[in-house]
Parts: C-alpha cells; structure tokens; sequence
C-alpha cells in the first residue's frame, strides 16, 4: 500500500467536512452554475464522490484511516437512534405492503442476479468467472451477495463461510463499493423525476402524501428554538443508547459464539455472533421504543437533522474507500457486478410496474438491500426528511435476511460455474 500525503486522522476529518460544508453550501444558492449543477448531479453523490477523489488522487486512504470505523461504530447507532426517535409506527404500517414486496424483490433480484451474471459473462469470457479451490470468483461474489442483501456483517459472515482467498478480496470490495454507487447515483438521478417515473408506473402516491403531512404536521407543531438542555438530551438519548447497544450487543454476539463449532464457523448462527448486526438492531429497538416516549418531542429541537450530520459524515468515510484509478483494474469483474445490479434494477421494475409501486419504494427497497443502514435513510431522505425513518426500517430487515439469502444465491453461483 502506498503511503497517503495526509495520515493524520484530524487532519482527515477536517478534510471531510470541509468537502461536506463545501457541497451542502453550494447546493444552498438557489441560482446561477450551481442551481444548474445540483439539478444534474445530486448533493448526496456529491458527498462520495469529493472523498472519493481525494483518496484517488492519494491525498488520503481509507486504508490507514480509522474514521470509518469510529463513523460506522459510533455515529451511525447515533444517527439511527435520532432518526427513529419520532417514528410513527402506525403511518408507516398505513403504507401497505407494497414496500415489503419492493424490499423482497430487490433481494430476489440479488440472489438469481448472481448466478445470471456469472453465465452472461462465461459467454463471452469464460476465464473472469473461473478459479479453483479458495480462488474460485463464486467465493469472492459471496461476499458481495452478503454486502447487497444485507449489509457489512452479511459481508464478512460470507467471507467466513466460503473463505475466499484474502489477498483477492480487494477486488470484491472494490466491485462492491464502485457497482453500488453507480447504481446509487442512478437512483439519486432518478428522484429528480419521481412524478414522470410514478406516472409511467401508474403508481398511487397517497399512503406516502399521507406520511408526509402526518409527520410534517406533527413536527411543525412541536418544533421550537432548541436550548443547550435539548442538546444535551439529544446526545444523552443518542450516545447513551450507542453504549448500551455495544455493551448487549457484545455480550450477545459473545454469547451466541459460545455454542458455535468448528462446522459452524459461518453459518447463520456465526453470523448472529456479530456485534455489528446487533448494535445495529438494538440501536433502532431503542429509537423505536422512544418513539412512544415524550422523547419523540425532541425532533421539534432538530434530533432528526442532527442524525442526518452523523449520517452524512458516514457517507464520507463510505466515499474514502473508493478510489477511481482502480476502477479499470478488473474489468471482467466490474462487467460482472454491472450485469448483476442490472438484474436487480430490471425485476425491481418489471414488480414496480405490475403492482403500481411508487418510485420511493423501488429507490428505498433496492437501497436496503445494496446500500443498507448507511445509505438507505439517505435515499429516503432525498424525497422527504419525514420519510427518513422508512429506509432505516427497511435497512434493518435487510440484515436480518442477508445471510440466508446470500448463501442461497452463492448456492446457485457455485452451480451456475461450473455449468
């Protein structure tokens, strides 16, 4: 690995939000090149992109960096607390089933994506799908089934499972991070034109309107000047729930690897021995559990908006890791991740059409699947902040049937190679 210009994490940070700043303040001017730049590229893209060149041009590396860790382990719990803190529950059970069928299509599109992809490209390209034994290609495409199913812990559950060589493994989640934002930044592009898609899918939009104006009106009611006390609770409520969802979810993680064998090791029961899907989900259980709380009072102090700060320093961290001159280096596996995510779009479509779902359920149910805890909310965020919490939801499902569905579909890659 080359050495970074800059390896100072401070120095780092200050990087970040400086890009941050940068981008939400020029996406602010409402006139001029920058109206007509934002009307293209979105503000959030632009959030993974900036990082993105600053680690391509070698300025920085996510790779001796730890401020994704601190991102993922501290701030998003955090950010997952604030944003569910004022969940209505009730509203979004009002959206009917159609974003569960989007959720599980996207997932279904993941799994026989796979396996199709590897035999499109065999077609042509036998060798980017073969390799023996630890180096097989079906391994290392497991783990990123685990990532855009589920989520980083499906990832590395996968990882232990099929034990895919760990000197290759870069280039998995190199096609992992560069295939998702692509396809992310297709659905940013597409938010901008969620009346004409919603028209075309001849959707009906009213349990979302309806959202919308419960959970505006709920918070313009309660929405006041925010004191240093409302601050303080907002962090006592967000940190001290980070805590204790490390502290459970370690203790539970340690627990469940206690019954564990050596036949075991990454099966579903290793992969609920991970301390990252338990912080996550208890981190929500107690966002939820606020929720029919006076505490759901604080998004009138801005809880909501300070999650989304925590959030959006997570996306830059997340745009670290991809680094541009590296896009080419594997072009077969690139291809492949390409064809697979088409897949996934395709069927997302073909459902949207015949049940006329609303382009915010196919963009929130294929996010948290693809992009899970981190970018799903952001998504949802870009159509309406009132709808925040419905991606985190989403996200958190995701996990809990990424592993089982990526062992299926790495079920059908490993015959799908050998055809």
């Amino acid at each position: 690995m080359t050495e970074p210009f800059i390896t100072n994490d401070t120095v780092v940070f200050g990087l970040l939000t400086l890009c941050l700043g940068f981008i939400f303040y020029t996406s602010s001017i409402k006139t001029g090149f920058w109206s007509k730049f934002y009307n293209i590229v979105p503000a959030v893209l632009m959030c993974y992109l900036l990082p993105s060149i600053l680690a391509s041009s070698g300025l920085v590396s996510d790779e001796s960096s730890n401020l994704y860790y601190m991102a993922s382990r501290y701030l998003l719990p955090a950010a997952l607390v604030l944003m569910t803190l004022s969940i209505d529950m009730k509203a979004i059970a009002n959206l009917g089933s159609k974003a569960l069928i989007m959720f599980l299509t996207g997932s279904i599109g993941i799994i026989i994506g796979g396996p199709l992809a590897i035999l499109i490209v065999s077609i042509f390209s036998p060798e980017t799908v073969g390799g023996n034994d630890f180096d097989a290609i079906w391994r290392g495409l497991s783990t990123i089934a685990g990532s855009w199913i589920g989520g980083g812990a499906n990832q590395a559950a996968m990882l232990e499972i099929y034990q895919y060589n760990p000197e290759k493994y870069g280039g998995m989640v190199l096609v992992d991070i560069v295939v998702a934002n692509v396809w992310m930044a297709i659905i940013l592009l597409g938010v901008g034109k969620t009346k004409r898609i919603d028209k075309w899918l001849k959707a009906d939009t009213s349990a979302i309107e309806k959202l919308k104006i419960t959970v505006s009106e709920f918070s313009d009611r309660i929405t006041r000047v925010p004191t240093l006390t409302d601050y303080m609770m907002m962090l006592f409520f967000a940190f001290t729930a980070v805590g204790l969802s490390h502290f459970f979810g370690d203790y539970l993680s340690d627990y469940l690897r206690s019954f564990e064998s050596v036949s075991d090791k990454g099966s579903f029961l290793s992969f609920l021995g991970s301390n990252f899907f338990w912080m996550v989900v208890i981190a929500t259980i107690m966002g939820i559990i606020l929720s029919f709380t006076k505490a759901k009072n604080y998004e009138g102090a801005g809880a909501s908006k300070i999650g989304s700060v925590f959030i959006y320093i997570l996306v830059a961290t997340i745009g670290m890791k991809m680094d541009l001159t590296k896009v080419l280096e594997n072009p077969g596996l690139i291809v492949i991740g390409f064809v697979w995510i088409s897949i996934h779009a395709g069927l997302l479509i073909l459902v949207a059409k015949l049940i006329k779902a609303p382009y915010f359920f196919l963009a929130v149910g294929s996010q948290a699947n693809v992009g899970g805890a981190a970018s799903a909310p952001v998504v949802a965020a870009e159509f309406h902040p009132s709808l925040t919490s419905v991606g985190v939801l989403l996200a958190v499902f995701g996990y809990v049937v990424g592993t089982g569905g990526a062992i299926l579909c790495t079920i059908l890659m490993e015959i799908a190679s050998k055809v």
